[in-house]
């Protein structure tokens, strides 16, 4: 991307000019487009076997209540009609990339949530004709759809929880636009289950306290949201007043890495259990040797046959990054305080609290500023 040397501060409040664009059902869709014979049938991706999970579903099974993480028989008994499809994470990865760069030609500052979706902060553009926010977001669109024969969907607005909300909006395939001016009624009648960062149980939560919408929630002094929610609750009074001064960032930290296997079979065999986490471990190890990852805490996740899970975790005060010393710590967690008692059908571990290649404190960066129109 070409630049220029005008310097001048980082844009704040509704100066800002922030896109989010989602793929739209993406893996489902890119099964369809390499596929014809699945276009306009309903597609899950993921296994069809008992212990199988919906990866991504097609909006034609959506329209059956079929949905990601739903367990793979609930998904063919609300649609019997469902055509099962194994992922195909390469082929996610190669488009994920080719959509990146179409990104990369307009703003360098990209912050990817996963495969399929990412901020942009297009309010620091140098050579762009003084374009709107919202010209960029449509030009985009409409570059990812000739390139990859996909759509997707965008958000626009002045700061990142806007721009997340309103990217699902008018799904598929469409644009939402949220200025400063509209902010009030655009979240006052949002229902709450779609406020970014509200989930199910949440939402319920609010339910009971008689908020279904944004307005409902506006209505709620700090003090009552942070008696019910903690911390949180200041975090909820200022979405519901569309407050948000996160930065797009183009260098996200990983705060994990982590490996964990379905079993076909549910064990309670202290020999087998143990075995079955060396298998993990192995992985596991791949991943962090090509990040040159050290860590302070090691975690084990384990899931039994009836879906309940534990974790159980151990912190040092120094960095490792010693194979063996993963490989014990591990097996110690899984036998400590005892080793499971019940069937188990997943295994997982993680490292966290990492220290990466080049990690370094926060640089403050001058950027150039072009505030655009939406």
């Amino acid at each position: 991307m070409n630049g220029n040397d005008r310097r001048m501060t980082e844009p704040s409040g509704t100066d800002r000019r922030i896109i989010h664009i989602d793929m739209d059902a993406f893996y489902a869709s890119v099964e369809q487009r390499d596929n014809p014979d699945l276009r306009g049938r309903p597609v899950a991706v993921g296994g069809s076997s008992r212990r199988g999970v919906v990866a991504a579903a097609s909006y034609e099974a959506r329209r059956f209540g079929v949905r990601s993480a739903m367990p793979s028989v609930t998904a063919a008994r609300k649609c019997p009609e469902l055509v099962f499809v194994k992922p195909r994470f390469e082929v996610y990865k190669a488009v994920s990339l080719q959509i990146r760069e179409i990104f990369g030609q307009y703003t360098e500052l990209i912050e990817p949530l996963s495969l399929d979706e990412a901020f942009l902060d297009v309010s620091h553009l140098s050579g762009h004709g003084g374009r709107t926010a919202t010209g960029i977001a449509n030009e985009i669109r409409r570059r990812v759809l000739d390139q990859t024969a996909l759509t997707c969907s965008a958000g626009v607005s002045f700061n990142k929880f806007l721009a997340k909300v309103a990217s699902d909006y008018h799904k598929p395939n469409g644009i939402t636009v949220v200025r400063p001016d509209q902010v009030e009624r655009f979240l006052g009648q949002l229902p709450i289950e779609k406020f970014h960062g509200i989930g199910r149980v949440t939402a319920e939560r609010f339910h009971k306290l008689g908020v279904r919408t944004g307005e409902d929630l506006r209505g709620l002094a700090m003090e009552d949201l942070m008696r019910n929610f903690g911390k949180s609750g200041s975090w909820y009074y200022r979405l519901a007043r569309g407050i948000d001064e996160r930065s797009v960032h183009n260098e996200r930290r990983r705060k994990s890495i982590g490996a964990e296997r379905t079993y076909f079979e549910d064990s309670d065999d202290a020999g087998e259990l143990h075995s079955r986490l060396d298998e993990v471990l192995d992985r596991l190890w791949g991943r962090i040797d090509a990040a040159a990852a050290g860590w302070r805490t090691v975690t084990v996740k384990i899931k039994f046959f009836d879906f309940d899970q534990i974790t159980r975790s151990r912190s040092t005060s120094d960095f490792v990054s010693d194979k063996e010393e993963l490989r014990r710590t591990a097996h110690e967690l899984l036998r400590t305080p005892e080793s499971p008692r019940r069937p188990v059908r997943l295994l997982g571990v993680s490292i966290s609290n990492l220290r990466l290649p080049g990690d370094r404190d926060a640089v403050d960066q001058n950027s150039a500023q072009l505030i655009l129109p939406f």
